[in-house]
């Protein structure tokens, strides 16, 4: 066992889809609000996506767009990759029209659902902004629906995924990829059929966003399901986990939560000897993860309602000349969700109320993906995607077919 610690830097490859059937909770053939997966969309072609440079001639006067959610904080890099990739939309649409200059404002609630309802009070109270792009997380966008939907300001998540955030009767709130529906079966599918696991352990964090994924990823593997553990947000020592996943004597794990967490247990997992094939999610998808995971981040895999950024090479070149980065985790989804709001901007759309509507009935090609919403907020196709970590870069991996 080597004692080396390996920081990694993360180069996002290109990856394979994994087309999906059965999403409804885990056993029909629609996710929440008739959300399909049945079909693999492929990613749109930069010449086919819609455009936030729009034609130039749009018109407009002290307007502006907000970005709310993580700035700062434990799992900051994820909210920074929407943030860089709603910015660079908005950059590109004001270079391009002199007459409508859009302001971004930005607000940070440091994912936290009790820090978040004071900034978004913040955010309704200046009648410039007419749309946002966020919240990132699940437990932060629960706390401060409601006030989003009483303001009439209509939200597009790049990344919340708890499938009951569209059960509340929200009117203003549309989530911009696939929820747990989708991805925790996806996930089932793939331990089962790719990594033929037969004796799974699910590990969950305390988010709304753990839980709700942990939940779906049960309800779809059923007996195969025979270990389960929690931890807490900001737990960094997992002895007692490593312990019990010696004792349940698993073929693979699935940690159902944030890198801040899940790169420090798949450390300790490997200090331990732990051989078993360690999964994750999106909320995990990060190069924090292979930081703080070290050795053993390597040879994980991850699955993501999201698609390889830098599949789009003109996207990707602007969004590091902009950050210095690649471009991450919903960083394309954060570009797709801006350019849908200055879209409506351009046409005219001034207000609240005209703006949401304009959402409620979009349709058309994005970066990543066709958005269209049903009646409850949910796209009504979503892909979701494999990764693995191999020589400290997340790489594309096979998919998993119907």
């Amino acid at each position: 066992m080597s004692g080396a610690r390996l920081v990694r830097t993360l180069a996002v490859a290109s990856v394979i889809a994994l087309t999906v059937a059965g999403c409804g909770g885990g056993s029909g053939s629609t996710g929440n609000g008739g959300q399909t997966s049945g079909g693999q969309a492929a990613p749109g072609k930069p010449g086919d996506a819609a455009d936030p440079r729009g034609d130039g001639n749009a018109k407009c006067s002290n307007i502006s767009l907000a970005y709310i959610g993580t700035i700062n904080g434990g799992n900051a890099a994820l909210g920074q990759a929407i943030l860089n990739g709603a910015q660079l939309a908005i950059n590109q649409h004001n270079s391009a029209n002199a007459g409508c200059q859009v302001n971004l404002k930005k607000y940070d609630s440091e994912g936290s659902p009790d820090k978040a309802p004071g900034v978004v009070t913040q955010a309704i109270t200046d009648t410039t902004i007419v749309g946002v792009i966020g919240m990132p997380f699940s437990g932060e966008s629960k706390a401060v629906g409601g006030t989003f939907n009483e303001a009439g300001l209509v939200t597009i998540t790049p990344s919340a995924t708890n499938p009951g955030l569209t059960k509340n009767g929200w009117k203003t709130f549309f989530r911009g990829l696939g929820n747990d529906a989708v991805q925790g079966p996806a996930a089932a599918k793939f331990l089962t059929e790719e990594l033929k696991a037969q004796k799974v352990c699910v590990i969950r964090d305390d988010s709304e966003y753990g839980t709700g994924l942990a939940d779906a990823i049960k309800g779809a593997l059923g007996s195969k399901v025979t270990c389960e553990d929690q931890i807490k947000t900001n737990q960094r020592e997992f002895s007692a986990t490593a312990s019990k996943l010696k004792s349940a004597n698993v073929d693979a794990i699935f940690f159902a939560g944030y890198y801040a967490e899940g790169g420090p247990l798949a450390s300790k997992l490997f200090d331990e000897g732990i051989k078993a094939k360690f999964v994750a999610p999106d909320g995990t998808k990060d190069d924090e993860f292979i930081k703080g995971g070290a050795d053993g981040a390597e040879g994980a895999y991850l699955t993501c309602p999201c698609v390889p950024a830098d599949a789009f090479t003109e996207f990707s070149t602007a969004y590091k000349q902009l950050s210095g980065k690649e471009p991450s985790t919903y960083s394309a989804e954060g570009y797709d969700a801006a350019t849908i709001l200055l879209k409506g901007i351009d046409k005219g759309l001034k207000d609240r109320a005209g703006l949401l509507d304009f959402v409620k009935n979009y349709e058309g090609q994005g970066l990543t993906k066709k958005f269209k919403w049903d009646a409850t907020g949910e796209l009504t196709d979503t892909p979701v995607w494999s990764y693995k970590v191999e020589g400290g870069k997340i790489v594309k991996f096979k998919p998993i077919t119907k």
